[in-house]
């Protein structure tokens, strides 16, 4: 499986394609965006449609926005659906809906076609180091035959289970990842609140229990005040939506997604979208309690 389509080279996707491409895969890039590839197109093919890049493809991965992007990329009218041919594997790494990850599944098998969805955790920065966490769903054999190209683009890679699977592992991930990013914004909001050294603090605290990634990694970027997007607000937000859309499916109540998700979406209003999502802390000033309920403050 040396021939393959890539679909969408946005901040993770071109991080990503360039190391198949280092590693010796023939690869021909589609997105809709082509400045996006401009730095890939002297290493590989840079095509004008979809049905350009899939031609000959063994397998197509596709690292794409939204949901949305996801059903046109793969349903819609000239997507891989039309123009692949039988046989190929497909393989969508974006974060995207899991009922939708189960449909083009289902879609993909009525073409002669395989599909696994296959979401990633680690940001630019895993992107780029080829340390991303793999969360792989759809059929066990075609997982098999994947973990070559995983193995490329990620350390942390397994399978999860049936079609859908790897999108709620995801989603599963983003919950943690929520609850994370704002304990440690609201962490570093007290204790300036108490005129106290923050930076001491953050160093004093990421050795212990409450270490972590987002600690290590985004907590010097909050008091830098350094929001270059690793992980877009929007996106983030996406997420989040998506979260709680599954939780609504299951009946189940997630209040740290749901509180999360309303700070966001603050930040969102207010223009911040392109953000990363260490920018939380500007929710702050727009936030307070009211009859127990957090609520923007009024202007």
């Amino acid at each position: 499986m040396k021939n393959v389509a890539w679909i969408g080279t946005g901040v993770m996707g071109n991080r990503m394609v360039a190391h198949l491409i280092k590693a010796g895969y023939s690869i021909a890039v589609f997105t809709r965006n082509p400045n996006k590839a401009e730095n890939l197109k002297d290493r590989c093919r840079v095509c004008a449609t979809i049905a350009e890049a899939v031609a000959g493809a063994d397998a197509v991965i596709s690292m794409v926005g939204y949901p949305q992007d996801v059903e046109q990329v793969y349903a819609g009218p000239g997507g891989v659906f039309e123009t692949a041919q039988p046989g190929t594997l497909c393989i969508d790494m974006t974060t995207s809906s899991p009922t939708l990850a189960e449909q083009l599944y289902q879609t993909a098998l009525s073409k002669g076609m395989r599909m696994l969805d296959a979401p990633v955790s680690g940001g630019d920065i895993g992107a780029a180091n080829a340390t991303l966490s793999i969360m792989v769903g759809g059929d066990a054999a075609d997982y098999e035959a994947a973990k070559g190209i995983f193995a490329l683009l990620g350390k942390n890679i397994n399978y999860i289970g049936r079609a859908g699977a790897g999108q709620h592992c995801k989603l599963a991930n983003q919950i943690a990842v929520a609850g994370n990013i704002a304990a440690v914004t609201e962490s570093m909001h007290y204790t300036q609140s108490k005129g106290i050294d923050p930076h001491v603090v953050l160093q004093a605290i990421s050795g212990g229990a409450a270490g972590s990634w987002q600690v290590s990694n985004n907590g010097p970027k909050i008091l830098a005040e350094d929001f270059a997007p690793g992980f877009y607000i929007h996106h983030f937000v996406k997420d989040l939506s998506l979260i709680i859309e599954e939780a609504h499916k299951a009946k189940v109540t997630l209040p740290i997604a749901e509180q999360v998700l309303f700070m966001y979406a603050v930040l969102l209003e207010q223009g911040y979208g392109q953000l990363g999502t260490q920018a939380l802390c500007k929710a702050y000033g727009s936030l307070e309690v009211r009859d127990e309920k957090l609520e923007v403050r009024d202007k």
